[in-house]
């Protein structure tokens, strides 16, 4: 488990607490954007992630929260843990790389797996497309990508974990927004 804190004003005593759970295949860049958000560092190596869950105090719109995000595997072995974390999970952001179709039609399957989990048609979900930075080798397009979105009813953001970072701080404000 990762921990990183920021300082709270003494005179906060009481502040939201948001549980977000990052999904998607194995490769697709989770941890990247995960680490990015949370220490303003690219690891330029893939090490594959079993479970990783990063606990940080952050002001969004001038209002203090605690964010708990939870890293998952993506790797298909691990599966049968998903069903546990996705039962705690306030929202979701479901990633896939823009150089991986492979990841794209994936994204179906992990967002009927939250609905059901949750029991319900809808939930705060976004549709992260990743890697855009990796143009020469993007293979799914925006426009594939927000009319999977729209098909889904749920918001699409584009995001690069590589330095400089490309709304990764975005994502992670905007899925507090929808759990608000």
């Amino acid at each position: 488990m990762h921990m990183t804190s920021k300082r709270l004003p003494d005179d906060t005593n009481i502040r939201p607490f948001y549980k977000i759970v990052i999904l998607g295949d194995g490769g697709v860049g989770k941890s990247a954007l995960t680490i990015q958000y949370f220490q303003r560092l690219f690891l330029e190596e893939h090490d594959p992630t079993i479970e990783d869950s990063y606990i940080q105090n952050q002001q969004i719109d001038n209002e203090w929260c605690v964010l708990d995000v939870l890293d998952t595997a993506g790797q298909e072995e691990f599966s049968a843990m998903r069903e546990q974390y996705m039962r705690k999970g306030q929202g979701f952001i479901i990633v896939y790389s823009v150089t991986d179709p492979q990841s794209f039609n994936q994204v179906r399957r992990f967002h009927t797996q939250i609905l059901q989990c949750k029991n319900c048609n809808t939930f705060p979900i976004i549709l992260a497309a990743n890697k855009i930075d990796l143009v020469q080798q993007r293979k799914v397009s925006e426009e594939e990508g927000q009319c999977l979105a729209n098909d889904l009813e749920v918001p699409y953001i584009e995001t690069s974990a590589k330095d400089p970072p490309v709304n990764v701080d975005k994502m992670f404000h905007d899925m507090v927004r929808i759990i608000r």
